[in-house]
């Protein structure tokens, strides 16, 4: 198939992108290149994307309408996985604006491509930040998540409502993904294992917050990729059992679909660091802080749904995705052990 990848320079994006182009697929990688974070790692990624001859890349702001527009108007992409978006919680809580244009109008604009370009089927990045303030454990894509406590989980939110519009009206067939705390080579320097791994091997302390009583449902990204791609290669359709007097928020009577990809097995932040320090030899000096402003205690995944849909959930221990980034960290950035 004919594939558009947006945010295919990320993380996600390009560990999504390579296993689509080894299985064949032609792929357009489509990214802004933005300097949130290191733009040559960025690069770097993409360097493995550009060595497959199936790959083309267009450097393209998604909050860019009428460059949209064009792209969308000339290529004719059977499917669409848009991952490109303004990440991090933290981040939105001084640049709010940030995430208007790129996670709500960027996200209108894709709707508008997939709709008059006759896209077969739009998979998208959710998150699960969308839980906000919800307690009820494990987080359920059944349950109500209509008290956003950040900016970032706001907009993500907005997305699921924009996609159910345009399945409504249109017969857009999409399908939203809560990702759940994604981590793996390659990963973002602004992530918890990024920033951990590169403070205890510079001897700094690292800033554990809720003063360590946090909990994650850590997703190694293969995991992810993984989950993205049976879901693209299912169309979201109709659900035949909905009902309108008792709705349910993960599914409707139009082509639309929701669903979590978590690793089901929340894992306690403490754990987390112990498994750091094992992978890399090092003890940790922590500096134990309040919880943040937008952030959450806990997060835990329930993934029946996706399961369900697709036959698989993810299930890579969290040890060994720790030691996969800390041998790709070392490498990556020439460390010797």
């Amino acid at each position: 198939m004919k594939i558009l990848v947006t945010g295919a320079a990320g993380f996600i994006g390009m560990t999504t992108a390579l296993r689509l182009l080894e299985r064949g697929d032609e792929v357009v990688g489509l990214d802004n290149l933005n300097d949130y974070y290191d733009v040559q790692l960025k690069r770097d990624r993409l360097a493995r994307l550009q060595a497959h001859g199936q790959f083309r890349f267009v450097q393209i702001d998604v909050a860019d309408r009428p460059v949209m527009e064009a792209l969308f108007a000339a290529e004719r992409f059977e499917r669409v996985i848009h991952l490109a978006a303004q990440a991090g919680v933290r981040y939105s809580l001084q640049n709010p604006h940030a995430y208007v244009d790129s996670n709500v109008v960027g996200f209108m604009n894709v709707l508008e491509g997939c709709r008059h370009g006759g896209v077969q089927h739009l998979v998208y990045a959710s998150s699960s930040s969308v839980y906000g303030g919800n307690t009820h454990m494990p987080f359920s894509v059944h349950d109500s998540v209509d008290h956003p406590v950040s900016m970032y989980a706001a907009t993500k939110k907005a997305n699921e409502l924009m996609a159910h519009t345009y399945s409504h009206l249109y017969g857009l067939p999409t399908t939203g993904l809560r990702f759940f705390t994604v981590y793996g080579p390659w990963g973002r320097p602004d992530m918890a294992l990024f920033l951990f791994t590169r403070a205890i091997l510079e001897g700094r302390p690292i800033d554990v917050f809720n003063h360590g009583r946090m909990q994650r449902d850590f997703t190694y990204v293969d995991d992810i990729a993984e989950g993205v791609i049976r879901v693209i290669d299912r169309v979201a359709t109709p659900d035949p059992a909905y009902d309108a007097a008792k709705p349910d928020p993960a599914t409707g009577s139009a082509p639309y679909r929701l669903f979590n990809i978590g690793n089901h097995q929340p894992v306690p932040l403490l754990e987390f660091i112990g498994h750091i320090e094992s992978a890399l030899g090092h003890k940790a000096e922590m500096n134990l802080l309040p919880l943040q402003d937008g952030d959450v205690p806990a997060t835990y995944a329930d993934v029946q749904a996706l399961t369900d849909w697709t036959g698989f959930s993810p299930a890579t221990p969290i040890a060994v995705g720790i030691r996969n980034f800390v041998a790709w960290y070392r490498s990556y950035y020439r460390i010797a052990n």
